[in-house]
């Protein structure tokens, strides 16, 4: 399809970067607040189950964003759903930064993060792939690059907040205050690039853009709906229940340990990503993928038992690899999938089942009143070997779209 705005020569490249940015911005915003569960733990006093809950809470606002403005921006194109984004998640540092002692306060700020975060990965993950496909470029490394976008605003934001919140002054306010200047900065960069999909008019009501035949499709069903909530349930448990565990065994710096697991985790999913691309071929990429994950959950359950520094270095590490991989993997399978009337949709579908693992710290949290955080880990690891199993049956039925 050729760009809304004219005939651009495919030597036009790199204008991609000008959306990465933003949804690095965003992304940024959307975790800085991980590492700083510790310090509302235990300088603000809040439970251990409330602060897995205000880390929850931005996917009421993802999801949302996700449903609605994937598909509406197959529709509208892909500028008029994207713009709002890096201002909404400057908002959302705003009310952070503002509301450190009320929970309300700090959901709040979460729900708008969130929508930002879903505008971001549906949205500005579509129109990254857009920008990195004919007439714009050559090649087809957009879900690489918009994987790579997030995951780099996902470790960098957390580790930053958790360094300035460790040490800095103002720690419940500095780490937000730099998220806004950046991501005020990233929109009015995003004003440059250039519009992908023309806005049409299909003659049908808005609500039937809802409606994703996509999303039916047996090798998502089969495939991708197994993996996709490993994605960020690896994650989660790397970066925001292995803190808490270890938060009596680090009282020198905890905010500081629980910014290095998420920068230890993000950082190797950052690597796979990079590096492990052509492991993403045909059906390969998801076995790989939930082959890290089941042996991550393996590594977190010595993790939890043994409660070291090292031990949770290496299992974060082991997850984070999990995570990359079915990232890049899950995305790659919907730009396999989707049709170019539904791949902001598709990706929305994706990415809101890949959010149910954000409730995975939470119910850990509840759950830890009757049974151990090793013994939870396991029941992880068979839950992912469960889930491997069934992406490699479907792989079997179901063959790889090229």
């Amino acid at each position: 399809m050729r760009p809304a705005t004219g005939a651009y020569p495919v030597r036009s490249a790199r204008r991609w970067l000008t959306v990465a940015a933003a949804t690095f911005a965003i992304a940024w915003g959307g975790n800085e607040f991980t590492p700083l569960l510790v310090m509302y733990r235990v300088h603000d006093g809040f439970s251990a189950v409330t602060v897995d809950l205000l880390l929850f809470a931005y996917v009421l606002g993802i999801v949302p964003a996700l449903l609605i403005g994937g598909p509406l921006s197959d529709r509208f194109g892909r500028r008029p759903l994207m713009l709002p984004a890096p201002v909404l998640a400057a908002i959302g540092s705003l009310i952070l930064a503002t509301g450190a002692h009320s929970a309300a306060m700090l959901a709040t700020g979460r729900v708008f993060s969130g929508l930002a975060l879903g505008l971001a990965m549906a949205v500005g993950g579509s129109w990254i792939k857009e920008l990195s496909s004919p007439p714009w470029e050559n090649g087809d490394a957009g879900a690489r690059r918009a994987a790579m976008s997030l995951t780099a605003g996902f470790g960098l934001g957390a580790g930053v907040a958790g360094v300035l919140a460790e040490w800095g002054p103002a720690p419940s306010v500095l780490p937000y205050t730099l998220n806004i200047a950046m991501a005020l900065g990233a929109a009015a960069l995003l004003l440059t690039a250039p519009e992908t999909r023309a806005r049409h008019d299909t003659g049908q009501p808005l609500w039937t853009d809802l409606a994703l035949p996509g999303a039916s499709h047996r090798r998502f069903v089969l495939v991708v709906m197994p993996v996709a909530p490993w994605v960020f349930g690896a994650g989660a448990s790397a970066y925001a229940v292995l803190p808490a565990l270890m938060s009596d065994h680090v009282s020198a710096a905890p905010i500081a340990f629980s910014a290095l697991l998420c920068a230890v985790t993000l950082g190797v999913g950052f690597s796979v990503q990079h590096f492990g691309r052509n492991l993403v071929s045909g059906r390969a990429g998801v076995l790989v993928a939930m082959a890290f994950v089941v042996a991550g959950m393996a590594v977190a359950v010595w993790a939890a038992a043994a409660l070291t520094v090292w031990a949770s270095v290496v299992a974060a590490a082991v997850l984070g690899a999990g995570y990359g991989m079915a990232l890049l993997a899950g995305l790659q399978e919907i730009q396999r999938i989707a049709g170019p009337d539904d791949l902001a949709g598709m990706t929305a579908v994706f990415y809101s089942l890949c959010y149910l693992g954000f409730g995975v710290p939470a119910a850990m949290a509840f759950l830890s009143h009757w049974v151990s955080y090793p013994v939870m880990f396991g029941f992880g690891v068979v839950a992912a070997g469960l889930s491997l199993v069934v992406a490699v049956a479907g792989s079997q039925r179901v063959p790889a779209i090229n």
